[in-house]
Formats: structure tokens, C-alpha cells, sequence
């Protein structure tokens, strides 16, 4: 999903510092207005769910640059990015309707919010926080970890990808808009890493939530899209 507020927050391991194009592999609906963009991953590229990058393309002579954290749980041949293709979405739109083979100019992974090798976690994703918590919670699981994820959003995405996750053993609780964070019933294991991606408003109230259940605030990874 976008990082609205346009700002890296630092540059990965083996960031691809120069934008360079990339091949589009496939385009898939994950949900209203959203959609998964696979991506062929370039030479020396390497990342962790978690982190994004920054993709630029040439429209009508003009630039249009937007940042999508990755939302697929490795990166090997291909990696892939959730992308909001409302009306709103000028860059979100045209990638919404690539066809394979077509290239984007990539810059990255950014970001030093992001999946780290935790065997247990619990994720809030609010709104597109689910493109990265979905591809951390996948990791984590496919590693045999434990994952306890609380997803809010009027709209929501990867509905399959997170049945697959309660099959495999996952917790995970999908709140309505209007529903607050506090009302998720979550257990914190003590072990857990806790990482909270979305906008500002659900960030504030998920510290909150974490400092009534004597959990720090501040040892969560969190990320703000705006």
C-alpha cells in the first residue's frame, strides 16, 4: 500500500539507490479498489516484508511517484506490492491496469520498520497496513512462528490470504470501520514482537491499547502512512 506521507525512513541493506525499470510479472485484484502488483526483482535487490519502495512512471509527460510497502512474505524471483487503485490514485490506477511485461522505475527497499526474523507477532494493520502486516504474518507462519493479527478497514483486502493464515493456525480478527481497536479481543504472548501499520488515528489509538495491556508503546515497530 502507499506510504502517503513521502518521506523514507531509511534505506534497506541493499537498497537499488538508483531507480532502475522493472518488469511488471502480473496484476491481481486483492480487493475494492486494490490491487497485488508482482514485480521481477532486480539484481542485488533484497528485502523483508515490511519494508517498500518508491515506483515512478512517465504520464502524460508528467512524473508521478508513489511508495508501496511489499506485501509478499520473501523476495525471490518476484516480490509483490498492494496497490489502492481508487480514483485518487493517479499512479495506483495506471499500475492497476499493467499488463506483464510492461516496466515501472523502481527505487529501493526503503524503510527500517519491518520483519527482522521474529518467531512470534502481533500485527494491527489499519487500512492499507494490511499489505506489509499480511506479508510479515506469512513469513512468519511459513517459519512455523506464532501470529496474532487485527486487521480494521471498511473494505477489506487479501480476504483469502488471511483465511489461509487462520487455517494455518493464525489469529486473526477483522474489525468494521466503525469498530474501535480496543474492542479486538488480542492476547499479548510475552515473546511477541508487535508491529502496528496505518494512519496516524490508529496508531495513537493502537498505543493506547498497548499501554493498557502494560506493553510499551515505544518497543513496537510501528510505521505512519500518513
Amino acid at each position: 500500500m502507499t506510504v502517503t506521507d513521502g518521506t523514507p525512513l531509511g534505506v534497506g541493506r541493499d537498497c537499488v539507490c538508483m531507480e532502475t525499470a522493472v518488469s511488471v510479472a502480473s496484476v491481481a485484484q486483492a480487493g475494492p479498489d486494490t490491487v497485488v502488483v508482482e514485480l521481477e526483482t532486480p539484481r542485488e535487490f533484497d528485502a523483508e516484508p515490511g519494508q517498500f519502495v518508491k515506483l515512478s512512471a512517465d504520464l502524460d509527460g508528467e512524473t508521478e511517484n508513489a511508495f508501496y510497502t511489499i506485501s509478499s512474505p520473501r523476495v525471490s524471483e518476484t516480490f509483490e506490492i498492494t496497490v489502492g487503485a481508487d480514483e485518487d490514485a493517479t499512479l495506483g490506477k495506471w499500475l492497476a491496469e499493467r499488463n506483464a511485461g510492461d516496466e515501472v522505475e523502481l527505487m529501493g527497499p526503503l524503510g527500517e520498520t519491518h520483519y527482522e526474523g521474529e518467531d512470534s507477532v502481533v500485527l494491527f494493520a489499519g487500512g492499507p497496513g494490511i499489505g506489509p502486516c499480511v506479508g510479515i504474518a506469512e513469513r512468519v507462519a511459513e517459519d512455523g512462528g506464532r501470529v496474532v493479527l487485527v486487521y480494521r478497514d471498511d473494505d477489506p483486502v487479501h480476504e483469502e490470504r488471511l483465511g489461509a493464515l487462520e487455517d494455518d493456525g493464525a489469529t486473526v480478527e477483522v474489525l468494521d470501520a466503525d469498530e474501535a481497536v480496543e474492542d479486538a479481543a488480542v492476547s499479548f504472548p510475552a515473546d511477541a514482537q508487535v508491529f502496528v501499520y496505518g494512519f496516524a488515528e490508529f496508531l495513537d489509538e493502537t498505543r493506547d491499547v498497548l499501554a493498557a495491556a502494560d506493553r510499551d508503546p515505544d518497543e513496537a515497530k510501528a510505521e505512519n502512512f500518513g
